[in-house]
């Protein structure tokens, strides 16, 4: 069969002729349709992610939708090995799909989706009416965090981005308030916007968050009011100089969303409920097909849409 495979972590994937994999047990063989190349497949590929290990050659691609040798339709999550023709995957880690569904849709959106769901619904103790923040809300993952944290109660949504053109389209997806990164006045607007703020979605990390934080916390109506900071994506840095006085100057609780802070378990627990709101058709969801011969050229675009891969 036909698939990405990665040989090096120094270069991207290229097309390949692979053996069919063998299944685990409780495992069986299903037909790829659609499997998204979001930053989590890139830090699978490239070995920076925190879970990643030596091992090459591997095939990247850790969940999309395929169709089962019962000829029903999975959205289904993996270690590896979706961005190929065929894949092995477990029930147990899959939930069936509706037959009029639109594979390449559900396999943009699941991933990106499920960073926020996850964390506003196992990460946090999240209470409908909390005002939201979302630091990076211009990237495919953010944008649904706006969508989703409105789904979810949010009373007041803020979006904060460095891109001034998608940042302009987030008021239709839900945001009250915007944040220009770039803009001169980036921190009077988060200190604006942080004073009463309960909840930030973090997905920038590095010197961002400290910079907000340092905004922030001087200007807090109430230093006793919790406010939770998620750290779920670090798209401007891994590490962050934190302030040490925002910790003790007002009620800061800074906590991680992903792999290992929630369980497999919790999270496939989510896989049903999310896949129904997206299938709702109400998300805006931006997907780019790219055909599984194409994967090395799509490997370097870096497209503001989200890259499907598809085997036909």
């Amino acid at each position: 069969m036909r698939a990405a495979v990665v040989t090096s972590f120094d270069t991207a994937p290229h097309l390949a002729e692979v053996p069919v994999p063998t299944p685990g047990p409780g495992e069986h063989i299903a037909r790829v349709l659609a499997s998204a190349l979001h930053p989590r497949v890139r830090s699978q590929a490239d070995g920076s992610h925190y879970t990643s290990t030596e091992d090459l050659p591997l095939i990247p691609g850790i969940d999309g939708v395929a169709r089962d040798g019962d000829g029903a339709l999975r959205y289904f999550v993996t270690e590896s090995g979706a961005m190929a023709e065929q894949v092995a995957i477990d029930p147990h880690r899959s939930v069936v799909l509706p037959p009029d569904i639109d594979p390449v849709r559900i396999a943009a959106a699941m991933n990106p989706a499920m960073s926020s769901w996850i964390a506003l619904r196992r990460r946090i103790e999240f209470t409908p009416g909390a005002r939201v923040m979302i630091m990076g809300a211009t990237g495919s993952a953010g944008r649904l965090a706006v969508q989703i944290a409105r789904r979810l109660g949010a009373s007041h949504v803020a979006a904060a981005g460095r891109d001034a053109v998608r940042l302009a389209t987030l008021p239709a997806l839900g945001a009250d308030t915007l944040i220009d990164l770039g803009s001169a006045t980036v921190d009077a607007d988060l200190a604006a916007i942080g004073r009463d703020v309960d909840v930030v979605l973090d997905y920038l990390w590095g010197p961002w968050a400290a910079r907000a934080l340092r905004a922030i916390v001087p200007t807090r109506a109430d230093d006793s009011q919790a406010l939770t900071w998620v750290q779920i994506g670090s798209m401007t840095g891994l590490e962050s100089p934190i302030p040490s006085a925002a910790l003790r100057a007002c009620n800061l609780r800074i906590v991680g969303s992903g792999q290992g802070s929630v369980s497999p378990r919790d999270i496939l627990a989510e896989l049903p409920a999310l896949s129904r709101e997206i299938m709702r058709g109400d998300y805006a969801v931006d997907a780019q097909v790219v055909a599984l011969d194409d994967v090395t050229t799509a490997w370097a675009e870096r497209s503001t849409a989200r890259q499907v891969v598809v085997p036909d």
